[in-house]
């Protein structure tokens, strides 16, 4: 019986799938760390002998060519990729059998990237499934906007065409498995559906449901900013990665981390951001490993600048290396485990957190900052009045912005807000986290400017 085996990567919003007849198997948009692939392969007794790329992603680096190396399965990109590696160019109409049973049909999709395709399934003969990657999502489509402002009208229509295909070419009982979707900035827009049908996205989605023209303005409308490290991804999938080193980079001891921090490395401690307020390494950057650090650390780092990681124990070392090495940060420059006593020869900084209750007792009786890190969709929904504005991965080229003072820093819940004042104490400025829930600040009696709307999206 055909097994469809979804494999989530939440902390990017992604997924990959495993296909399989109990013999042999296919698989669409492979992660980086492909062992993941592997492992349930192995645990279903199955080949995997093709690989299928829906289209040259921008929000993570693929393990496609990797993975077809390994088990020496064909490995589909669509015929009009300009990628430097040999595959097996496909178009659209093209039809590829996979073992006895199943058929994969090759649809032409474009409006994600211009070269994006989906992959319909048939078991039997039978249309029983479609690998939308970002064409078709739950509820909502792919952003069009990835490739640049110069291309993102076509694109952005290009979407509405394919989705409408997807919804005319296929039955209703057709299983849609999405690549983007489940949290990834490659959507559109976030929906909490964790399965559907093209049958239900007829009568649910807002492309499939309203005029062409409606559709490309709210969407256009909608869309905020995204990580600035996608621009790394493309070219890195178009080249050809490697399967990534996992191995254990080399240890640092207190004088070489204080060495990295003097010389301009990122140091970055993924404890949670109660433990490293309570005790770290002065001048270190709080990504906790508990949130989307992944994201965080590959939009705000400068690109190719060494990075050490600081954390608890081995294991979340190791795990955040497999995080990373799916953004293209492959190899930290070194990593400490253990306490800030540990890393800070005995004298560990600290940094002081607060409620929005705390911040409505201070204003009444000294002048402080109030920076509001949040993104502009949720900053146009409500803010606290008086509060300085700037989004966090706008942070380090704006710090001559932040008034001079005592500065305290929200968000949404508070794990932006420690990155950010990690930030701002890493250069030199009197700090305060707030660790607190926004909807928090009205009962606190903080004023607050609200529109009418709800924002896109808050902390992940």
């Amino acid at each position: 019986m055909l097994q469809i085996v979804p494999i989530d990567t939440p902390t990017l919003g992604d997924r990959s799938y495993l296909v399989h007849d109990g013999r042999v198997a296919f698989v669409v948009d492979p992660q980086r760390d492909i062992d993941r692939v592997l492992d349930l392969a192995a645990a279903a007794g199955v080949t995997i002998t093709h690989v299928f790329e829906t289209h040259i992603h921008n929000d993570y680096v693929t393990g496609g060519l990797a993975l077809a190396a390994h088990t020496g399965a064909a490995y589909h990109v669509n015929a009009d990729d300009p990628v430097t590696f040999d595959r097996v160019a496909v178009r659209d109409g093209d039809v590829v059998t996979v073992g006895d049973s199943m058929t994969v049909q090759v649809l032409a999709t474009p409006g994600h990237t211009f070269t994006h395709l989906s992959y319909a399934l048939r078991e039997h003969d039978e249309p029983v499934a479609v690998f939308s990657g970002g064409a078709l999502l739950y509820g909502s489509v792919g952003r069009p906007d990835l490739l640049g402002p110069a291309h993102t009208h076509d694109l952005v229509h290009h979407q509405y065409a394919s989705a409408h295909r997807l919804a005319t070419d296929l039955p209703d009982t057709a299983a849609l498995y999405p690549t983007h979707g489940f949290g990834s900035f490659c959507s559109a827009t976030q929906s909490d559906a964790t399965a559907s049908t093209i049958g239900d996205e007829k009568r649910t989605n807002p492309v499939l449901t309203g005029d062409e023209q409606t559709f490309v303005e709210e969407l256009l409308a909608g869309l905020d900013a995204w990580p600035a490290y996608y621009a790394h991804m493309g070219p890195a999938n178009t080249a050809g990665p490697a399967a990534p080193d996992l191995s254990t980079p080399e240890r640092a001891d207190a004088e070489q981390i204080r060495g990295r921090l003097a010389a301009g490395e990122w140091v970055v401690d993924l404890r949670n951001r109660v433990a490293f307020a309570a005790g770290h390494v002065a001048g270190t950057l709080n990504f906790g490993h508990d949130g989307s650090f992944a994201t965080y650390i590959g939009w705000l780092i400068p690109w190719g600048t060494p990075l050490t990681l600081l954390a608890e124990t081995p294991e979340q070392i190791a795990d955040a290396q497999r995080e990373l090495v799916r953004i293209g940060i492959d190899r930290p420059a070194a990593h400490a485990t253990g306490a800030p006593a540990d890393w800070a020869n005995g004298r560990p900084a600290t940094m002081p957190r607060a409620t929005f209750a705390d911040l409505a007792q201070v204003r009444h009786h000294r002048p402080v900052t109030v920076l509001d890190t949040r993104r502009n969709p949720e900053t146009a929904a409500a803010r606290i009045d008086g509060a300085v504005h700037i989004p966090l991965h706008e942070l380090l080229g704006r710090l001559d912005e932040v008034p001079d003072g005592e500065v305290w820093v929200h968000c949404a819940a508070g794990y932006r807000a420690s990155i950010a004042a990690s930030i701002l104490a890493a250069a030199g400025r009197h700090v305060v986290a707030v660790d607190d829930a926004f909807d928090q600040a009205t009962a606190a009696g903080l004023p607050i400017t609200a529109a009418t709307h709800e924002p896109a999206m808050s902390d992940r």
